[in-house]
């Protein structure tokens, strides 16, 4: 990795995008250009947020406290700079050199945030600081035991990816008064969209994850099939566990339908943030096709999607970015034969606070939206899932 020295803040995050994520380094750029600038330091904050909360070599007490830390100096109530020199020595090799790099210039990255807008500062601080305060609810409890409930997934896929999805959200709002004119529809969906993203690369990724003694499927639904998770290896994942995959593929299906939706709600002629939600459910839909027709894949390699798949996705949502009707096509035409979640199976998450957000405590946010998911782990409502 080569960083160029004495460039700018914003240059640095545009240089270290592609080493943290090939992924957003793809998508990001389709962005109008102030909104592509928000976006990118959102993602990264967010990615310090995860680097910190993955090091291996820090005590779950002292995650905690870092990462409370970290929410503080995004909300300007701590200095980044001081932090960065106490977190950086800490991290361990097993961190990529990128993030390790991009946690000692998080004062690059935090600088950039605070001279964003009002309305853009709100959305970002608020993501973070509900981040930081929910992921450690799952990761400390982590184990190849699994999550307890689906409602558990439905809470955990919300820390991780649903509250980037609801800043998104604001973040669009905030740039277009005609998007803004449709919140109350997006936000409707915004958390949906991003537990489809997440569920696939759970899905993807499940023996990876579980190599490193964590496992985020639901032990509730693989009981169903008589499948124990705390005992099972590639050697015995059996029909049982195919089943309890597919099911999963069904419910992320029905997730990503929701993102077609929403993404269907941002006008025509936003065609760069269309792409940018476009290619994510692309390349998700894609992703479920291949577990979809290997269940029993025992690693992520066996269904990694190909460079002409990613081609292709892109092409042709370039063509048909303003159409409508031909979008909705590709993507039933993309999905296949995968199955469908049954009706009422798609959570329609409790809401951890209402927007436009004002900035408030660590404890403020994390104490409500703490109540309002876990409170509602055990029931299920209708998602309203585009049919």
């Amino acid at each position: 990795m080569d960083i160029e020295s004495g460039i700018s803040d914003e240059a640095y995050q545009d240089q270290i995008l592609p080493h943290v994520s090939r992924t957003f380094a793809l998508t990001i750029p389709q962005l109008p250009g102030a909104l592509r600038t928000a976006v990118t330091c959102a993602y990264l904050l967010c990615r310090i947020a995860d680097t910190i909360e993955d090091e291996p070599a820090l005590s779950p007490e002292e995650t905690l406290v870092y990462l409370r830390r970290f929410a503080a100096v995004v909300a300007g109530k701590e200095e980044a700079a001081q932090l960065a020199r106490e977190v950086a020595p800490r991290l361990s090799e097993r961190t990529l050199p990128a993030e390790r790099d991009l946690t000692r210039n998080m004062e690059r990255v935090v600088r950039m945030a605070a001279g964003f807008s009002e309305p853009q500062r709100a959305a970002i601080v608020r993501c973070v600081e509900l981040m930081c305060y929910g992921m450690p609810q799952f990761q400390h409890g982590a184990s190849i035991r699994g999550l307890g409930r689906c409602g558990d997934l439905d809470n955990y896929c919300y820390y991780v990816a649903g509250v980037v999805g609801e800043m998104l959200t604001e973040l669009f709002c905030d740039y277009s008064p005609l998007i803004a004119q449709r919140r109350p529809a997006l936000q409707e969906l915004a958390v949906s969209f991003a537990q489809g993203l997440q569920m696939t690369n759970i899905l993807k990724d499940v023996w990876e994850d579980r190599s490193r003694g964590a496992c985020w499927l639901p032990q509730e639904l693989f009981t169903r099939y008589g499948v124990d998770l705390g005992e099972l290896s590639p050697q015995n994942a059996d029909v049982g566990f195919q089943q309890g995959m597919l099911e999963l593929v069904g419910l992320a299906h029905s997730h990503l339908r929701n993102a077609l939706a929403f993404t269907l709600l941002i006008p025509g002629q936003e065609a760069g943030i269309r792409r940018f939600c476009l290619w994510a459910i692309g390349l998700a839909v894609l992703t479920l096709r291949k577990i979809h027709d290997n269940p029993g894949f025992t690693a992520g390699e066996q269904v990694k999607i190909s460079r002409r798949a990613v081609v292709l996705t892109r092409v042709l949502t370039n063509l048909a970015v303003r159409n409508d009707r031909v979008l909705t096509r590709l993507f039933i035409q993309a999905a296949g034969p995968l199955p469908l979640a049954a009706p009422g199976a798609v959570r329609r998450p409790a809401r951890a606070a209402p927007a436009p957000y004002a900035p408030a405590s660590m404890t403020e946010y994390g104490r409500q939206a703490l109540r309002s998911h876990v409170g509602s782990a055990g029931r299920r409502s209708d998602g309203s899932s585009m049919q």
